[in-house]
């Protein structure tokens, strides 16, 4: 158990969290920057509206998986500990000291989650 729940804080409270508020704050979005440079790309080689269309909406897709991948994983509680590290991560520049309280705080809750996977029948 304690190896899932490490590797839920890894993926989830630090990956998508923290990290997420860190460029939230420095105000950069790099998954934009990567879909926008693949999508110009992507219109060099097929001029398709469709295909130009899915780019615009991949960010958006993403963030969705990644946030149901996090409660399909941790539940509300896990949630909750993804929500607390990308306020941490918002408020580094702010406040380190407070920043790493609270990405204290969404490791720790972090550790509860119910990680545990459904048994297939």
């Amino acid at each position: 158990m304690a190896k899932k729940s490490r590797t839920y804080i890894w993926q989830f409270v630090i990956g998508l969290g923290f990290l997420s508020g860190l460029w939230t704050a420095i105000g950069i979005d790099p998954q934009a920057v990567i879909v926008g440079f693949m999508g110009t790309i992507v219109d060099m080689v097929f001029s398709d509206p469709a295909i130009l269309t899915l780019f615009l909406f991949l960010p958006t897709i993403l963030l969705f998986l990644s946030v149901w991948s996090a409660f399909e994983k941790g539940r509300f509680i896990g949630l909750i500990s993804v929500m607390i590290a990308y306020f941490a991560g918002l408020v580094i520049l702010v406040s380190t000291i407070m920043a790493l309280i609270l990405l204290g705080v969404a490791i720790a809750i972090g550790f509860l989650t119910p990680v545990r996977r459904r048994k297939k029948h």
